[in-house]
């Protein structure tokens, strides 16, 4: 449980201000549908970030703990700098009207998938992965976390986005992942 409250707390956190949820308030704004936007969401993210969870897991299979204790450790370090580095969605109008075709669903289901590709909730899935042992918890977290930071820009929009402390929950983050990193290193070294 520890696995899943972690991946959840760090996601949702990393998630605020992300292009992923900026992209979802776009979404929002354009389709006005906010339950297929939202089940489109889940499901790429359950994709994504099950996919995510699993190479985190098979990671430990091919390096030795020492080798993944330094990954780890430094990654997470990486991740907190990255978090102070807010994001910016680029105009997505074009590849929203390229998938519009595809409905509401389709459209978010695609954009949203291919949005999380390397971006920092999908790598920090597959760090939290690789440090935990519960691929199921760490995905479930993970894809909470994503919902906790996604259902409200669905269904608020950009009325609450103006109201949010971002550069705060960044930096909140940002502590966040600067300590798992740092007690990555000391646990290993401590214990």
């Amino acid at each position: 449980m520890h696995e899943f409250l972690i991946s959840t707390a760090i996601v949702a956190l990393a998630e605020m201000g992300d292009k992923t949820q900026l992209l979802a308030l776009l979404l929002a704004a354009r389709f006005r549908k906010p339950v297929p936007i939202l089940i489109a969401i889940l499901l790429a993210t359950l994709i994504n970030h099950g996919l995510s969870a699993a190479l985190g897991q098979f990671i430990t299979t091919l390096l030795s703990p020492e080798v993944m204790m330094w990954i780890l450790s430094l990654g997470f370090i990486a991740m907190a700098v990255w978090m102070l580095i807010p994001d910016q969605l680029d105009d997505e109008t074009d590849s929203i009207n390229r998938w519009q075709k595809l409905g509401v669903f389709g459209a978010t289901f695609i954009l949203f998938f291919l949005a999380e590709i390397g971006d920092k909730t999908q790598i920090a899935t597959v760090a939290l992965a690789a440090r935990f042992d519960s691929l199921w918890w760490v995905m479930a977290g993970t894809t909470v976390g994503m919902m906790l930071a996604n259902a409200p820009a669905v269904f608020i929009g950009n009325k609450m986005a103006d109201r949010l402390p971002v550069s705060l929950i960044h930096k909140v983050g940002a502590a966040i992942f600067l300590i798992i990193g740092i007690s990555t290193l000391v646990q290993h070294y401590l214990f």
